[in-house]
């Protein structure tokens, strides 16, 4: 049996990645779709036309992490894309975030997401792919988004090391860096803080980031970024010093007299 296991499925960029695959890969015999909301994993079923296996799980927890381990272990099935998409962020700073939100950020985004790889991995077979979600904010730190872009951080460089790693079995890891995107990832990121004008105006659509993603993975790039403007900004990130770039971001976003991070 060959499937996708896509986690963060529920919504955003994992439920748009779940359908792609579904369309591009006939040969796909199942979704493994994982999510905290059981109702859209339900919705998710009724917009593609193969089965559905539907994981309502926290994947912060440990013990719901080893239900997914369990059913890999007892179905043994052939993994031929994992995508990594369950994340989240809050907006604000260090001091003002409660430690709940901090430690969350990092069990989702970091702990979460290389348990599932780990767990995937010895049931992928050659040309299988892995698609990280990361982001831009991975390219330099992000004061008012610390926790979360530091988070991206490692989800970049764990996942270029993998790629490396992962060469002689011919698996191939992909991260998926897009600048800001139109899903439900900023509602909940807002409930803490407010996002920046700049990145107000260069909004994505996922559709799109999620078909650049697919892409860059099938030809075997290491990294994904969509948008020419996440690209300008990557390559800033990687010419200039850091100071520089944070004192023109901050610039752009404070008005005078406004409060500073």
């Amino acid at each position: 049996m060959k499937i996708a296991v896509v986690t963060g499925a529920s919504s955003g960029m994992g439920w748009e990645c779940a359908i792609r695959l579904w369309e591009q890969f006939p040969g796909l015999d199942e979704i493994w779709a994982v999510g905290r909301r059981k109702e859209r994993l339900e919705k998710l079923e009724e917009n593609v036309t193969i089965p559905v296996r539907k994981f309502a799980l926290d994947l912060s927890q440990e013990k719901d992490r080893g239900i997914l381990k369990d059913e890999l272990v007892r179905l043994k099935p052939q993994v031929k894309f994992l995508v990594n998409g369950a994340g989240f962020g809050k907006i604000g700073n260090v001091c003002d975030l409660s430690e709940k939100d901090q430690v969350g950020m990092i069990q989702v985004n970091c702990e979460a997401l290389t348990a599932v790889t780990t767990m995937v991995l010895p049931f992928m077979p050659q040309n299988s792919r892995i698609l990280q979600f990361a982001s831009s904010a991975a390219f330099l730190p992000q004061p008012g988004f610390a926790v979360y872009a530091a988070s991206k951080a490692y989800v970049l460089s764990y996942s270029r090391a993998l790629n490396r790693e992962l060469k002689t079995r011919k698996i191939f890891v992909t991260a998926i860096c897009p600048g800001p995107v139109r899903t439900e990832f900023f509602d909940i990121a807002q409930t803490t803080g407010e996002i920046p004008l700049y990145k107000k105006l260069v909004m994505a659509d996922p559709g799109k980031v999620v078909a650049k993603a697919i892409r860059d993975s099938i030809a075997g790039r290491e990294v994904s970024v969509y948008g020419i403007f996440m690209k300008a900004f990557r390559l800033l990130a990687k010419v200039l010093p850091h100071s520089l770039i944070l004192d023109i971001m901050e610039k752009i976003e404070y008005a005078p007299g406004k409060e500073r991070w």
